[in-house]
């Protein structure tokens, strides 16, 4: 589905901008999040194959959309139902596993364990279900394709803030990009508790080493990939578009939610804010723009 993507003066003039700002309401997807984009692309993919048991590990915008997904799907459907595992973290929001719970039932099922990653693999391994894994399955790209194709439909855009975990974003986008003949500025933007591909980027770009994680816990939940299998291509991707990579704390990404509501009367969630507070510190370091910049809000 389209989401918004209005143009936020009040922020950028906030922010000292001297260029148009957007906020692409990813937040408002029907899913809820952008993974909203990816994870029934990936679905769909697997149902052409045959499959339909899926299991999945997820922070929860993940596991909210593959439970959304296949609740619809079954209710279409008299006779092929799919079934779906979700496993979670024993640190998860308590807001998400809410909602999560909230949409199981004999069809969709949670648990929640201390090794979420793990246990998805060995049920995929023991050829019980899918697992879909976005951060090392390429099928997971091709879902970002339509929001690439929104984005390119902003005039001259310039660059893009994404809050990023896997990558998978960052990397769907910019090859998407590519595609399109389009090279906006790639920025992604992940916390102080967990940063492996701003670590990767500043590798390529023989830059001072970030110091190790100050905090083991950020209100910016949905980032904890912290292995990041896809970090030397989103690095590589960084560079080819001239972007840049931002990491950002708490006290930043509590300050941006406040500006995002301040100007903009929007409830943004820290993950959202994640991308405003990058864009903060890229001004701070006086990086240029010289066209429009997308934030992407990327949900819950």
């Amino acid at each position: 589905m389209l989401t918004p993507q209005p143009q936020a003066k009040q922020l950028a003039k906030a922010l000292g901008l001297n260029t148009e700002l957007y906020l692409k309401r990813e937040d408002m997807h029907l899913h809820e999040s952008h993974k909203g984009r990816s994870v029934p692309a990936m679905i769909e993919h697997y149902i052409r194959l045959g499959k339909t048991a899926f299991c999945i590990s997820s922070s929860g915008n993940a596991a909210i959309s593959a439970a959304m997904f296949v609740n619809g799907y079954n209710a279409g459907q008299n006779n092929l139902k799919l079934n779906l595992k979700i496993f979670v973290g024993n640190n998860i929001s308590e807001e998400k596993f809410k909602i999560i719970k909230n949409l199981s039932n004999n069809s969709v099922l949670v648990q929640r364990t201390s090794n979420p990653k793990q246990s998805a693999f060995q049920m995929d391994k023991d050829g019980l279900a899918q697992n879909l894994r976005q951060s090392t399955d390429d099928v997971a790209l091709l879902g970002y394709a339509s929001l690439a194709k929104e984005l390119a439909e902003i005039k001259n855009l310039n660059a893009v803030f994404i809050p990023t975990s896997s990558g998978t974003t960052a990397q769907a986008l910019h090859e998407e990009f590519v595609k399109l003949k389009l090279n906006p500025q790639i920025h992604i933007v992940q916390t102080d508790a967990c940063h492996p591909i701003v670590d990767a980027f500043y590798l390529l770009s023989d830059r001072e080493p970030l110091p190790e994680n100050s905090t083991t816990k950020s209100i910016a939940s949905a980032i904890v990939d912290n292995i990041a299998h896809r970090k030397e291509k989103v690095a590589e991707a960084l560079k080819a578009s001239k972007g840049d990579a931002w990491v950002s704390n708490d006290k930043e990404i509590k300050n941006a939610v406040a500006l995002i509501k301040k100007t903009e009367k929007i409830t943004a969630s820290p993950n959202s804010a994640l991308a405003v507070a990058g864009l903060t510190q890229a001004l701070k370091y006086r990086r240029q723009f010289n066209g429009p910049v997308v934030c992407i809000l990327t949900g819950r």
